[in-house]
This record gives C-alpha cells, structure tokens and sequence, in this order.
C-alpha cells in the first residue's frame, strides 16, 4: 500500500481477497502496510492488474519464491519483540544465554544472575530435553519450566527453551515467552503448526542438514498459520570433520538477511561444541551482522548434566561480552544495557 494508505482503503482489498478465496497477510510497519497474500489463482497477472487499481495500492509484487510470507519482498524487517524489551532484529542485539539444561533452583539462580549482571536479556535452558542416547538427562519439564521463569523474572530477563512435542505446546507457553524449535524437529509440521497458532515468539532451529531453502520453508509453516514472529537460529549442520560438533555456517547469516525479513541469531555453542571455539565465533557472528547470540553458560561446567564442553563459565561469559560489546559498536549495533551505560556517562 501507498505510504499514509487509510485502513479503509486497506479493508478494501482485504475484503474483495475474501471473495477470491485468498487469504490475506497484513504486516503494518512504520511507514506502509503490506498485504500478502496467498492462494490459488489461475491468472496471477490479471490478478495484479486488478489489484493495481485499488485506491491505496502502490504496486501489486509477484513473490516468485516457495517461501512467500518469509520472503525479503513480503513485508520490511520484521523485529520480535518480548515483554521484558528485548528485541530480535532492532539496532540492540539480543543475547540469550544459560545452561544447556535446567538441573536445580540453585545452579539455574546463579547463572541468571551472572549473566544478567553480564549483558543478556533472555535466559535460555532446557526443561525438556532431545537426547541422543534414551538413557541420559532428559529434563526436569514443568518443574523445569517454573525454575525458568523464576530465575527470569528475579533478573529482569526473559524466557526462550524448547518445545519437543505438539502435547507439551500449552504446557511450555504458559512459562515462556519465546518458543524454542530445535534443530531435530526443524521439519516437524504439525509442531510448527501447532506454535504458529499461539502468537508466542518461535525461534526455529536450523536442522541438522537442512538447506536454506527447506530452513525458511519450516519458517513458512509458522507464518502461514498466523503467527509472524519468528527468530530464525544458525546453530551448525552436520560435516565430516570431527574435530567441531557442527560445521558453524556463518555465510547463513548476511544471505539470510538477503532472502527473508526474519531476524536470525546464531548459537555458537552447538555451532562449534568446542568451548575455545565459541567466543571467535560469537565476534564473527555478530560482525556477520547476525541479530543476536544464543550462548550456553553454567556455573559448572565441568559438573553439567549435558554440554559441558561448550558451556562457559560465567567469568568467561563476562569476558566475552566485553569483546562482542566491541564488535557491535564498530558494526553500528548496541547491546542490552548500553543505553544506561551511555547515560550514566553522559
């Protein structure tokens, strides 16, 4: 629509897309509302042409993509934003960081509070956990769930852990204020259904061996089914080589940022699973223009339930935060914080 397009106008087109059967995808942003639609037509340039003539519609846009709603053309930068003002997307990154999974009251208190005091503003942990072997740690789940929001609400953080399954769905929302897609349930449809009609924030996992192309088709699930906030992660896909975890795919990062207007953050602990590996690729990520990190730390690593060779430590998160603040502002971003940092010195 025409920048300053009234919401008559817009209603207009909304209201003859319902009389063709398509359905119809209105993002409003600062300056212009577009409306993006989806069906089946068996004359798409008549179609447009038709639209063309609507008042308050500056041009009709074929999206030639398998991914329309996620598509860099369907709307501008989408920016995700959480109760606690966290964003994924805007000009303050955002960084998410905590245990690979939630053991206790005390060791979950610790790391909130040392990583709150260290720059995040969200809290992550695993309630429910995807293991490779049946017999390891497999969460503490809803108890889980209500130790994750405690700590997060004593340290004025968020929340963000996964959901494994379409049953657990209600039961991780109520706790959550970001819904986690892990890389194993990347191509989960009904999942991605099921998240995508509760207008909580997902953020989706790219899976083990997934091509970009499959990653934002997941992402489209989501979207289609009526919720628009979604954080696409770059967590590593599966080489060849042993001596990381994951190969960490960083050119994901600025090509993403050319295909879709979805925000994406990468994990650098699963990208590499190597803990000296996962400061570098932090700076690279955020220098690679990724819109946040998502970062494991525990007060022990050494003693961790899962992932304690990629966990830091929480001095060692300190420390990193400290760097990634560096690269940020040579990048033009900010992190959580430094708007009060930059008042009090003013």
């Amino acid at each position: 629509m025409r920048p300053g397009a009234t919401e008559t106008e817009v209603a207009a087109v909304i209201e003859h897309l319902d009389l063709l059967s398509l359905n119809s995808h209105v993002s409003r942003g600062a300056e212009r509302t577009v409306v993006g639609v989806v069906g089946v037509t068996d004359d798409k340039d008549t179609l447009a042409a038709q639209f063309a003539q609507f008042d308050g519609v500056e041009s009709v846009v074929p999206i030639s993509r398998s991914y329309k709603l996620v598509s860099r053309e369907a709307r501008a930068s989408t920016v995700v934003r959480l109760r606690n003002g966290a964003t994924f997307g805007g000009a303050t990154l955002a960084i998410c960081a905590g245990p690979c999974s939630v053991e206790s009251r005390e060791q979950l208190t610790a790391t909130a509070v040392a990583v709150a005091r260290s720059g995040a503003n969200v809290l992550r942990g695993g309630a429910f956990k995807p293991r490779t072997s049946p017999y390891a740690f497999q969460g503490l789940g809803e108890d889980g769930l209500k130790l994750l929001r405690e700590a997060a609400d004593a340290n004025g953080l968020a929340v963000v852990t996964e959901v494994l399954d379409v049953r657990d769905v209600e039961v991780v929302a109520r706790y959550a204020d970001v819904l986690q897609i892990g890389a194993r349930n990347m191509q989960n449809f009904g999942l991605l259904r099921a998240v995508g009609e509760l207008r909580l924030p997902v953020l989706l996992k790219r899976g083990l061996s997934a091509t970009i192309e499959e990653w934002l088709m997941a992402a489209e699930y989501v979207v289609v089914a009526g919720n628009h906030d979604v954080v696409l992660c770059e967590r590593g896909i599966r080489s060849f080589d042993p001596h990381t975890r994951n190969l960490l795919d960083l050119a994901a990062v600025p090509l993403v940022r050319e295909l879709t207007h979805l925000p994406i953050v990468v994990d650098p602990s699963h990208g590499t699973g190597v803990r000296a590996l996962v400061a570098p690729m932090s700076l690279a990520a955020v220098a690679a223009g990724a819109d946040g990190l998502l970062i494991e730390v525990h007060p022990n690593p050494a003693a961790a339930f899962s992932d304690g060779p990629q966990s830091l430590s929480p001095p060692l998160f300190a420390e990193l935060m400290l760097a990634v603040r560096a690269v940020a502002h040579a990048v033009g971003r900010r992190l959580p914080g430094d708007e009060v940092v930059q008042a009090a010195a003013g």
